[in-house]
């Protein structure tokens, strides 16, 4: 679900004026990608002591993205800086009524709508590494465990809305909005479009989560044995002498 301050009068993309423009840059995209990646990787771990490492890696990587996020929703490119698509609950409250009587106004970057999942996700996330962490290193009681596992399930409903968002979105303005966030590419005014893709950036946070992935697997041989059995394929601690 994917909105900004601009928005065309027509309900479908794809006027005769209209060209091929770039909406979203590269960091935006892979931020999107690896954070989703992340959430559903985390979900299918949750539940198993052997993933856990898994579990926790793909849980940091995801607070680190949305650290990102935040930093580049105020520097980052006009849509996706969050004074672009961040309206109010008036705004969003009236694009769901529009939704539902089939004719939403059509925005070039996110809709209304989408800018309150994609705040509550932000939020959630934060929330969910927070808690995770701390779950993680026992600095708190049971009922930190319960509020992670409680977060962790709102956020997959909030998945479930923004999916279901962007299928009903894509119908209605006869666009692809899910091969937008992969190519970046819509349907727009010449002058509506982002010069740079920005793709430097988005090497940079790649490299850096792949950085932190080989550290933290790298830094495992270091866990104590109980820690070390956690890991995939690990059936025995490396210094066992079998005594």
């Amino acid at each position: 679900m994917n909105t900004s301050s601009r928005f065309r009068d027509n309900n479908a993309a794809g006027d005769a004026d209209d060209s091929r423009i770039l909406v979203w840059d590269a960091p935006v995209r892979l931020f999107h990608w690896l954070f989703a990646a992340c959430l559903a990787g985390a979900w299918l771990t949750a539940e198993s002591e052997h993933w856990r490492l898994v579990h926790v890696t793909l849980g940091y990587t995801a607070g680190g993205l949305v650290i990102f996020r935040l930093g580049w929703g105020l520097i980052g490119t006009k849509y996706a800086r969050f004074s672009s698509f961040v309206r109010g609950p008036a705004r969003a409250w009236q694009y769901v009524l529009d939704l539902l009587r089939g004719r939403p106004q059509r925005h070039v970057g996110h809709n209304p709508a989408g800018a309150v999942v994609i705040v509550a996700m932000l939020a959630l996330a934060c929330v969910l590494t927070i808690t995770g962490w701390a779950t993680y290193n026992d600095a708190g009681g049971t009922w930190l465990g319960e509020v992670h596992e409680g977060v962790a399930n709102l956020m997959l409903a909030l998945v479930g809305v923004h999916i279901a968002g962007v299928v009903v979105s894509s119908w209605l303005h006869r666009e692809n909005l899910i091969g937008a966030m992969v190519s970046g590419h819509k349907s727009g005014q010449p002058d509506e479009g982002v010069r740079h893709a920005w793709r430097s950036v988005a090497a940079l946070m790649l490299l850096a989560v792949l950085a932190f992935w080989w550290w933290q697997w790298h830094g495992a041989s270091m866990l104590p044995c109980s820690d070390m059995m956690s890991l995939p394929g690990i059936k025995g601690c490396p210094n066992d002498s079998g005594d």
